[in-house]
C-alpha cells in the first residue's frame, strides 16, 4: 500500500452507544462524521492547530501500535514508570464499559465533568467542521495532558499507525510495536506487509522503536521504515531478550539488553504472550531515554489490564459453581487465537470452555481455527447489547460445526455446567465489544 494514498471507506457502521453527559456531547460530534472516512490527518491538525497544539506541549511520550498486545504493553509501560514515582499520563482504545476509561490524567481516570467540560471546549472549537469521534477524543486526551503536568504520556495507536489520529506527534521519546497480524483489512490492506507498512508508519525520524518477534514478512516492512528514518530499531533477540531464568535463579525471568541485565517477575498479565508483551515494554523504556531505577521494572508484576485474560470474580462469576472460574479476555483476530490458544494448553488440570461472541467485519474461522483442538466444549454466543454482533449461526459454520448455540452467556454458562458437572475454567472471548457487556454484566467497574 503505497504511503502517499491513505486507505479509506464509506461512512462506517455507527460507534456504540456512548452513555452519561458526556455521551450526549459525543452522539453530537458523531454527526459531524465526513461522507468519506480517510485516515488521514488533515482534520485533526486544523483541530490541535484551533486548540493552540496541545499535542506538542505534552511530557516525553512514548507511542504504541500493534495488532495484538498494544494495549498490555502500555499498561506494563505504565506499571514501570509508576513503580519509579513517575507520574504518567495514558490514553487507551476502546472503552469496554464507560469513555473515560480512554484517559488516565495523572495516573487518575478522567472524571466525567471534567470530560464533558473538555468534550464542549472542543466543540466549540471545532464549530461544525467535518470531524470523527476518535479524532474528537485524541483531541481531548491531548488537551487534557497538556494541561496537567506528568513525567511521561502513554499513547496507544487507535487504528493502524501512519494515518491514525495519534500519529501527529512528531518527536515521541520512543516508539513500540506489538505482535502483527491480520485486521482491520478493510482499512489496512489484506495482506500482512501492507498492515506492517501502516504500523510502522509510527516511526519518526532518529527516534528509538522497538519491537518484539515478528512474522518475517512483517519484520521486513519495520525494518525498512525504520531505515527509511534512520530510527535507532531495537529488536528482540538481536538487542535485547527476555527468557526463563535458570534454575536457581532468584527471579523467573532474565531480561538483557546493552544496558546490562535485569531479573524480572513473571508479569501480572496471565498467558505466555504476555512475557513478550512485557518484554517490550521494558526495552521501549530503557530505549527512551527515562532515568528509571532497575527496581521499578519489576511494576510488570502488577500490571492490570481489563479483558486481557482477566479472572471475574463479580455476578456473573457468581451464576457458576464456587469450583468453577469465569476468565474474559478481549482477543478477535488469528493472532490473538494463537496467542491464546497457547494458554489454554496450558490449563490442563480441568475442562475448559470457550464462549466465542464477535464482531461481523471479524475473521471467525481465523480466530477460531488454533483453539478447535484446545477446548473442551465451545460455545456460541451473541448479546443484545453486543455492538455489531456476529449472529450465532455464523460462528458456529465458522467453527465447522463443532461450536454449540449459546445463544448468550448467561445461558451459555448454565448449559455448560449441565452438560459437564466437572469444576470447569471458562473463557469468554472474541470481541472487546462483548467484552464490555460481560464486564458490566460482572459489576466491573475501572479505578
Amino acid at each position: 500500500m503505497s504511503s502517499s494514498t491513505p486507505p479509506s471507506q464509506q461512512h462506517p457502521a455507527p460507534l456504540p452507544e456512548f452513555t452519561g453527559r458526556s455521551g450526549v456531547v459525543l452522539e453530537r460530534l458523531q454527526r459531524l462524521y465526513p461522507a468519506l472516512i480517510d485516515l488521514s490527518l488533515g482534520r485533526l491538525e486544523a483541530l490541535l492547530a484551533k486548540l493552540d497544539h496541545p499535542e506538542r506541549r505534552l511530557p516525553p511520550v512514548i507511542h504504541v501500535a500493534g495488532t495484538n498486545g498494544k494495549g498490555s504493553t502500555c499498561a506494563n509501560i505504565r506499571a514501570i514508570a509508576e513503580a519509579a514515582g513517575l507520574v504518567v499520563h495514558a490514553t487507551t482504545s476502546p472503552h469496554l464499559v464507560d469513555v473515560t476509561e480512554r484517559f488516565r490524567v495523572a495516573g487518575r481516570l478522567v472524571s466525567e465533568p471534567v470530560l464533558v467540560a473538555t468534550l464542549e471546549r472542543i466543540e466549540a472549537v471545532n464549530a461544525g467542521s467535518p470531524i470523527t469521534v476518535f479524532e474528537v477524543l485524541t483531541a481531548c486526551a491531548f488537551l487534557l495532558f497538556a494541561e496537567t503536568p506528568a513525567d511521561l504520556a502513554v499513547i496507544e495507536v487507535g487504528l493502524g499507525g501512519r494515518y491514525d489520529a495519534t500519529n501527529v506527534l512528531t518527536a515521541p521519546a520512543a516508539c513500540a510495536i506489538a505482535s502483527l497480524s491480520m485486521d482491520h483489512e478493510a482499512f489496512l490492506g489484506d495482506t500482512l506487509p501492507g498492515i506492517a507498512h501502516e504500523k510502522a508508519g509510527i516511526i519518526k525520524p532518529g527516534r528509538p522503536v522497538v519491537t518484539g518477534r515478528q512474522p518475517p514478512e512483517a519484520l521486513a516492512e519495520i525494518e525498512a521504515e525504520a531505515a527509511r528514518q534512520q530510527a535507532p530499531l531495537l529488536l528482540r533477540d538481536r538487542d535485547w531478550s527476555i527468557e526463563p531464568a535458570p534454575p536457581g535463579s532468584d527471579a523467573p525471568l532474565l531480561y538483557r539488553d546493552a544496558h546490562g541485565t535485569v531479573a524480572l517477575p513473571l508479569p501480572g498479565l496471565d498467558g505466555p504472550h504476555q512475557i513478550d508483551n512485557a518484554g517490550l515494554a521494558v526495552a521501549t523504556l530503557r530505549a527512551s531515554g527515562l532515568a528509571l531505577p532497575v527496581t521499578a521494572f519489576a511494576g510488570i508484576a502488577r500490571t492490570t489490564w481489563p479483558a486481557r485474560m482477566q479472572r471475574l470474580h463479580g455476578r456473573l462469576a457468581a451464576t457458576l459453581p464456587s469450583d468453577w472460574e469465569l476468565w474474559l479476555d478481549g482477543g478477535h483476530n488469528p493472532g490473538a487465537g494463537l496467542a491464546l490458544a497457547d494458554t489454554l494448553r496450558s490449563w490442563s488440570d480441568r475442562p475448559v470452555h470457550l464462549l466465542v461472541g464477535m464482531k461481523q467485519s471479524k475473521d471467525p474461522a481465523g480466530f477460531l481455527a488454533p483453539l478447535l483442538g484446545v477446548a473442551d466444549t465451545i460455545w456460541a454466543v451473541s448479546e443484545p447489547a453486543q455492538h455489531l454482533a456476529l449472529p450465532v449461526a455464523a460462528i458456529i459454520e465458522a467453527s465447522g460445526g463443532v461450536a454449540r448455540p449459546g445463544p448468550t452467556v448467561a445461558e451459555a454458562l448454565a448449559r455448560l455446567v449441565t452438560a459437564d458437572p466437572r469444576p470447569g475454567r471458562v473463557l469468554v472471548c472474541g470481541s472487546l465489544y462483548l467484552a464490555g457487556v460481560v464486564l458490566k454484566a460482572d459489576g466491573w467497574v475501572a479505578e
